[in-house]
């Protein structure tokens, strides 16, 4: 399966850089059918994009700017958003600009096609894939998975640790990995992200009783605080009035019970704070899983995701 990647991924290769650096370079690249990457300068009244390609002027013609465009199912907005950001395109051929000068033809669409044909619609649930974030919304975070097309993560399948938002935990623009969930009739693709942060006793193990350590207050409940020590790990800690969800706070261990796939902790302190987030650990490292299992053995309840079974999208 070739490999296609999230836009801005080309710019700076090696590669790119020679297609870029002439006339005679690009020519060659649109009689062998190469992807380039460069910057969008403009898109003008007509929603025609404007690219900067060094040595001459490219131009996405608005129906050339993503699948989707020219029957309506994908918005304008898509082309708008690209500009001073890099795109991913193909040369469909040269002509002459407003003023004789030379003009590059270039189609996004036609590079989302090949990514669509020779990528997306090979990857198979369980696939682990690079993405990078694009946006976020209330309900899950939109990922590019290659060539600028869009794959929805839902907020329930960023951690096992329930989060308020998807920016607690990603912002636009950062590079990650992701688990192929689903992919529909339509090509539409769901990620994971969860199965990558590793299991209960994966993430326990950096913790013993009777140390006191750092964490988020997620939830607060009458019958305790959830807080977060770890992307898919929280604990429980008794009530303490006046402690705020998105508080930072110092937990001392009580107790770490396997078979009931628990952590008991109390609240030293809590506070605001706006520390920076850790870089995420990913405790799986391979291309595919087929099946991941996040409780314990001894524990009677299973949080599972089995990729080997069909899910809708």
């Amino acid at each position: 399966m070739k490999q296609y990647y999230p836009e801005n991924h080309l710019i700076a290769t090696e590669e790119n850089r020679r297609i870029l650096s002439s006339p005679a370079a690009l020519k060659d690249a649109w009689y062998n059918g190469k992807l380039l990457e460069a910057r969008a300068v403009m898109c003008d009244k007509d929603h025609n994009l404007h690219v900067d390609l060094g040595v001459m002027r490219g131009l996405i013609a608005r129906e050339e700017g993503a699948i989707g465009i020219s029957d309506g199912s994908v918005r304008d907005i898509a082309v708008i958003s690209r500009v001073n950001k890099p795109v991913v395109c193909k040369i469909l051929g040269f002509a002459p600009g407003e003023r004789g000068e030379p003009l590059a033809l270039l189609s996004r669409r036609a590079a989302q096609e090949d990514c669509m044909r020779d990528y997306v619609r090979l990857l198979r649930p369980g696939d682990v894939i690079d993405a990078v974030v694009t946006h976020l919304e209330p309900f899950g975070v939109f990922c590019d998975i290659g060539c600028g097309i869009s794959a929805l993560m839902p907020i329930d399948a960023i951690s096992v640790s329930r989060i308020p938002h998807p920016s607690a935990r990603f912002r636009p623009g950062q590079k990650i990995k992701a688990v192929v969930k689903a992919r529909d009739a339509q090509d539409r693709v769901t990620l994971s992200y969860k199965e990558l942060l590793g299991t209960w006793e994966e993430n326990a193990a950096f913790f013993k009783p009777g140390e006191t350590v750092p964490g988020i207050v997620r939830s607060v409940e009458r019958y305790g605080i959830f807080v977060e020590l770890r992307e898919n790990l929280a604990g429980l800690a008794e009530y303490v009035p006046g402690v705020e969800p998105g508080q930072h706070a110092s937990v001392y261990i009580k107790s770490l019970i396997p078979e009931r796939m628990k952590i008991k902790l109390i609240i030293v302190d809590s506070f605001d704070a706006a520390y920076p987030g850790r870089p995420a650990h990913y405790f799986f490292t391979g291309d595919h899983m087929d099946r991941w299992v996040y409780s314990p053995a001894a524990c009677p309840k299973v949080i599972e995701t089995d990729f080997r079974q069909p899910v809708l999208a």
